[in-house]
C-alpha cells in the first residue's frame, strides 16, 4: 500500500513538472510573439520611411530638372539679348554719324546762305 501512494505523489509531482513547464513555455512563446510583433512594427517603419524617402528623392530629381530647364532657357534668353544690344549699339552709332552729317549740313547750308 506504501508504494501505491508513493507512485501517485510521483505523479502528481510530474503532472506539477509538466504544467510549470507548460507555463513557461506559454510565457517564453508570449514574449517571443510580442518581440515578433516589435519586430515587425519596426519593420513596417523603417519600409514607410525608405518609401517616403525614395519618394523625396523623385521629387528632388523631377525639381532638378525643372530648375535645368529654366537655366537652359535663360541662358538661351540671355544670348538672344546680347544679339539685340548689339544690334541696338550698331544702330546707335548709326545713328549719331547721321547726325554729325546733318549738323555739318546745316552749317554748310548756313554758311551758303548767308
Amino acid at each position: 500500500g506504501a508504494d501505491c501512494g508513493r507512485g501517485k505523489m510521483a505523479a502528481g509531482g510530474a503532472a506539477d513538472a509538466q504544467a510549470r513547464f507548460g507555463h513557461s513555455v506559454k510565457g517564453l512563446l508570449t514574449e517571443k510573439v510580442t518581440s515578433c510583433g516589435t519586430d515587425v512594427i519596426a519593420l513596417t517603419k523603417q519600409v514607410l520611411k525608405g518609401s517616403r524617402s525614395a519618394e523625396l528623392l523623385g521629387q528632388a530629381a523631377r525639381n532638378m530638372v525643372m530648375q535645368e530647364d529654366a537655366i537652359l532657357h535663360s541662358e538661351d534668353s540671355l544670348r538672344k539679348m546680347a544679339i539685340i544690344t548689339t544690334h541696338l549699339q550698331y544702330q546707335q552709332e548709326a545713328i549719331q554719324k547721321n547726325v554729325e552729317r546733318s549738323s555739318n549740313l546745316q552749317d554748310q547750308l548756313s554758311h551758303l546762305l548767308k
